[in-house]
């Protein structure tokens, strides 16, 4: 785990030191491949956002006691729950470059695997003894369960509009980011235009940061992305670029990416494709984000200047200018 070399872990390096010793510990269990699992998908990789935004928010703040660690490390087990179950529902083969815990052991322990690291999660909010913390990440988990759920029946859906769209990605990516800034906040003892400032920051960065990925899925490649450019075609998922594109193109462009969306597959990639770049859809996907990364911006105003400050800002202009 290495994450904590990075300019944007800078600022607290110490602090994530100590969060990977403690998710090292935290992964302890009498079942063997419990440990497997829970080590193979949180040495992975990832850029562990959610649980620097814990420490940036909380650090930003003054906070000066040790329990942002262990909210950071739940933060990060909450995350790392959802990935194995969404490589499961996803029937996804492939991670961050590396085969998926579901596709080296299989579904029914990778699922059971999640379960644990989440019920990790929760024994961790008790110790950290806040019970603002755990009424904000309790709501939190219904709302990413619920936008699991909301993007499972999409698939395969072409009728998805933007307002439906941005809905489904605050609930299966925006809304952790927004429980980790939020929660770190109310940790720090922050007023509560600080929490609430906080609370917008997560959900705008999210947000870009989704918008970003889907943006990725038509143009990215599987060397820097560790997917396949496609991937959310080949599961009918319809994306913004998508929705864009079906909005502005011809009748005819539109009924060909409607029919490639219903029926999945890539069979239609290249025609969809040419479509998506015909029409601006990734300029407007783009676009979208960074409205959201300036909205994200717009509320560290709220903050003292600090390195913790500066660092939150380059976070949420780097959540727009990456490849990966």
């Amino acid at each position: 785990m290495q994450p904590n070399a990075s300019p944007i872990h800078a600022a607290v390096a110490e602090d994530f030191a100590a969060v990977d010793r403690t998710v090292l510990a935290q992964l302890n269990s009498r079942v063997p491949l419990v440990e497997t699992i829970g080590h193979y998908i949180i040495e992975s990789g990832g850029k562990r956002l959610r649980p620097l935004l814990v420490l940036l928010s909380a650090r930003a703040l003054d906070y000066a006691g040790d329990k942002h660690i262990t909210l950071a490390t739940l933060i990060e087990f909450m995350h790392t729950s959802t990935l194995l179950h969404d490589d499961v529902v996803d029937e996804s083969s492939l991670r961050r470059g590396r085969t998926t815990a579901n596709e080296n052991w299989g579904n029914a322990p990778s699922v059971l695997v999640g379960d644990f690291l989440y019920s990790r999660s929760f024994q961790m909010m008790v110790e950290v003894g806040s019970m603002h913390v755990m009424e904000v990440l309790s709501a939190a988990t219904c709302t990413i369960a619920e936008g699991e759920v909301l993007q499972l029946t999409n698939v395969g859906n072409p009728d998805i509009d933007e307002a439906a769209y941005f809905d489904t990605i605050h609930g299966k990516t925006a809304m952790l980011f927004e429980a980790a800034s939020h929660s770190g906040a109310i940790l720090a003892g922050g007023s509560a235009e600080q929490q609430e400032a906080l609370r917008l920051y997560g959900r705008y960065l999210g947000l870009a940061f989704q918008l970003i990925d889907d943006l990725l899925d038509y143009q990215g490649n599987a060397d820097t992305m560790g997917k396949n450019v496609g991937d959310d075609l080949a599961e009918g998922k319809p994306t913004l670029p998508l929705i864009h594109a079906m909005r502005e193109g011809s009748p005819e462009q539109a009924q060909l990416i409607r029919r490639a969306i219903r029926q999945g597959g890539l069979d239609r990639l290249d025609e969809v494709l040419a479509i998506v770049h015909a029409t601006g859809a990734l300029e407007y996907t783009r676009a979208r984000a960074e409205e959201m990364a300036e909205r994200a911006l717009e509320q560290l105003d709220m903050l003292a200047p600090s390195r913790y400050r500066d660092t939150m800002a380059e976070l949420a202009r780097l959540a727009v200018d990456r490849q990966s």
